[in-house]
């Protein structure tokens, strides 16, 4: 008697989400599909960080995603060491809650540490771990500017590069930018000191990439290897969604790229209404992917971006639309293309909005600008 052969069905293959669908779960994890009533911190912790090269971008990032959002939701925090700045994610100033200053932080010391290789032949003969102890005295004596620092450390290593020195102490501590520098309306210079002695507490170990993963996720999947790699800018992350693939639910995009996601993250229907929003240079949502068809169309490609500027950006039914700017006593919309009569009452009532809720009491113009096709 022959033995039939067993066949073994293959496994079904993942769903494919399209551009649109990855936009609308984007802008859910976001808070730019409808916004939220979140406080600043929790937001602020929800996204893991908001980058800030400048002060303001994030009382913008801020105010696109929160309903009653005033800048002074985010000063008051960060006058009380709740949140603060540090460079983290991708070599970047970030706005992070004091927890994960504290943790982000470790994490992402690798790419500190590749950061500081090249400027390795500024550092010849200079003891990096004697550098750190004396750039940590320095800025916990009192908080200091990059320049003083570098001065500083220039007596004990008066051979080195001046500004290998300060990139080394920068890179070897987590340095934060003390108040009132990030406060809104105010001024000051950039000064530092270690997040230990501005929070009162000290570091805590490096989470498992597993944990920064899940929390990637919640904030901006559904999303492939690269594309947390991209913002976190680490390298050899395949490892830790491998041991979490049995907790996370897997789609393709139309090229075929893996994508994962967590198994109750939103997901709206594709067509679900995409309000305009007003967003910062440098926002999250258009630098934390290593593919940003989900929101800026291939024919729009690097069309917010010169050298190394990025500019304001303005989202129309989810996705990059334009440009904006407060010129004089203007806000001036450059829109990529052309905006029905619908559109335009759409964009100008959310811009009186974002006006009314950073520059209340001041009268602005709203002008379009030339369209940049």
């Amino acid at each position: 008697m022959t033995k039939s052969k067993r066949t073994t069905a293959a496994p079904p293959s993942p769903p494919v989400l399209g551009p649109r669908a990855l936009n609308r779960a984007t802008l859910a994890r976001q808070l730019l599909l409808s916004r939220s009533p979140m406080s600043a911190t929790a937001a602020v912790d929800h996204l893991v960080g908001l980058q800030a090269q400048n002060v303001k971008p994030p009382y913008y990032a801020l105010a696109a995603r929160l309903d009653g959002f005033t800048p002074e939701a985010l000063s008051r925090p960060m006058a009380d060491r709740e949140v603060v700045r540090i460079v983290t994610l991708r070599s970047t100033i970030h706005t992070h809650t004091a927890d994960d200053c504290l943790t982000l932080r470790p994490l992402v010391q690798a790419a500190r540490d590749r950061e500081l290789h090249h400027f390795r032949a500024g550092l010849a003969g200079v003891d990096l771990d004697r550098l750190a102890a004396t750039a940590r005295a320095l800025v916990e004596e009192e908080p200091r500017t990059m320049k003083e620092l570098r001065e500083a450390l220039l007596e004990d290593w008066p051979d080195a590069d001046p500004q290998a020195l300060s990139v080394a102490a920068r890179c070897k501590l987590p340095l934060v930018q003390v108040t009132p520098r990030g406060l809104w309306g105010r001024s000051g210079q950039v000064r530092l000191t270690t997040a230990e002695h501005w929070l009162g507490r000290p570091a805590r170990p490096a989470p498992a990439p597993d944990a920064a993963v899940l929390r990637y996720l919640a904030a901006f999947g559904p999303a492939s290897v690269k594309d947390m790699q991209t913002w976190a800018g680490l390298t050899r992350l395949r490892d830790a969604f491998e041991r979490l693939r049995p907790r996370l639910v897997t789609f393709r995009d139309e090229n075929g790229a893996e994508l994962f996601d967590l198994p109750d993250a939103p997901r709206p229907d594709p067509d679900t209404p995409a309000p305009p929003r007003f967003l910062p240079e440098f926002d999250n949502l258009l630098l934390s992917h290593a593919d940003r068809t989900r929101v800026v169309p291939p024919e729009l490609k690097g069309r917010h971006w010169q050298g190394n500027i990025a500019y304001r950006t303005l989202l129309v039914d989810g996705a990059l639309a334009g440009l904006w700017r407060l010129d004089g006593d203007a806000l001036v919309i450059e829109p990529f293309g052309h905006l029905d009569r619908t559109r335009w009452a759409e964009v100008t009532a959310e811009a009186e909005r974002m006006l009314g809720v950073l520059h209340p009491g001041t009268a602005y113009d709203i002008r379009f600008g030339t369209v940049r096709g």
